[in-house]
């Protein structure tokens, strides 16, 4: 078992192999939860003691710096860094990973605060993959929040392509249907792999009916209500906090129930 907290940071023995299926996009239209729902899956992969990387592909607006405080993380590094070498190598992402105190078995790759897409030269689609594909093999389980504008977006594009599974988010708001209407036919192609796709409307509150959005998208897998503490905990940058109050019991089972049936954890 990896622990990246100690000196065997990132190794494994051979025979232990990553588990299939063990990389995750989350992907969606915009404000549907997508970084919310990567913070919270990771956060369950971690309190149960499975190493996990967290991908954070936004370099418009990094989440990384919003997801808790400076004084919780240990070093400051930089996506942007890895993406920037000629070749994506293990040892070059082990230099620029960024880690929790509480959580020794969170990893986060991330842009930092004031960087953006332009802090780095650009990087092409073979580094993308070679960082997926190298993270991969270097935690038993890979989360990846995507941006939500996949046409321009070469990172996340690539993440939809190479994951094992790929959790399409939505809210019941009439502009995020529109949007996910308008981008479902760039992922047309094969090579998306719609089969891959776990549908999950997000975000629904009282007076919203999930069921319309199931009449246009198809099946919906899983539904994650809206949640007071859950809006509260990013509004102050503590994500990673545990959900205590009674009324997030729902959110909380919806997390747990993606985390075992799509994760197997």
């Amino acid at each position: 078992m990896l622990n990246y907290n100690n000196a065997s940071i990132f190794q494994r023995a051979e025979a232990d192999a990553p588990p299939s299926g063990n990389v995750i996009a989350v992907w969606g239209s915009p404000s549907a939860g997508k970084t919310t729902v990567s913070v919270k899956l990771a956060h369950y992969l971690a309190s149960r003691k499975k190493n996990v990387i967290l991908l954070l592909c936004d370099m418009v607006s990094p989440p990384l710096p919003c997801l808790c405080g400076p004084s919780d993380l240990i070093a400051e590094h930089s996506l942007g860094s890895i993406l920037a070498a000629t070749h994506v190598t293990q040892g070059i992402i082990k230099e620029n990973c960024v880690f929790h105190k509480k959580y020794k078995y969170l990893t986060m790759l991330g842009m930092k605060k004031g960087e953006n897409v332009f802090t780095y030269p650009p990087y092409t689609q073979v580094q993308a993959e070679e960082l997926i594909r190298n993270i991969r093999m270097m935690a038993d389980y890979v989360i990846i929040d995507c941006g939500s504008y996949i046409a321009f977006d070469v990172l996340s594009a690539v993440s939809l392509i190479e994951s094992d599974h790929v959790l399409r988010l939505v809210t019941c708001n009439l502009k995020s249907i529109s949007y996910l209407s308008s981008q479902l036919p760039l992922l047309q192609d094969k090579k998306w792999d719609a089969d891959k796709q776990v549908r999950i409307v997000s975000d629904v509150r009282s007076n919203e009916a999930a069921n319309y959005v199931e009449q246009i998208f198809g099946k919906i897998s899983y539904t994650l209500p809206h949640c007071a503490e859950v809006e509260t905990q990013a509004l102050e940058g503590r994500l990673f906090q545990d959900l205590s109050q009674k009324e997030s019991k729902e959110y909380k089972q919806g997390i747990e129930a993606i985390g075992k049936e799509v994760l197997g954890v």
